[in-house]
């Protein structure tokens, strides 16, 4: 299963953590762990490249993480990336509840 934690600073949402593997088809074939793996990177470089938002990125194993620099310039054009995401895979864990699970944490 992929596990999406999003994190949220007083509302506003800061940065996510996506881990695990779908499994729902044979690796190079999984339909639900290619569209979450596009969106994730989709975010990312978008906050990182697109905007050029300070962000701390880690990828490791089976696990990516975002979390946004405090007080970042440009932060409402950052959380509205992260909520395109959590929309996303909100969808996809409605559409695929045995492989995509979508929580929120406050920091």
């Amino acid at each position: 299963m992929i596990r999406a934690r999003f994190l949220t600073d007083a509302g506003r949402l800061c940065g996510f953590s996506v881990s695990g593997h779908a499994g729902f088809a044979d690796a190079g074939e999984d339909i639900v762990c290619a569209a979450v793996s596009s969106a994730v990177q989709l975010t990312a470089n978008g906050i990182t490249e697109i905007l050029g938002l300070a962000a701390s990125v880690e990828a490791q194993d089976d696990t990516i993480s975002l979390r946004l620099a405090p007080n970042s310039q440009g932060e409402g054009s950052a959380e509205a990336f992260l909520k395109a995401l959590r929309l996303q895979l909100s969808l996809l864990a409605e559409d695929y509840p045995q492989n995509v699970k979508v929580t929120c944490t406050e920091v």
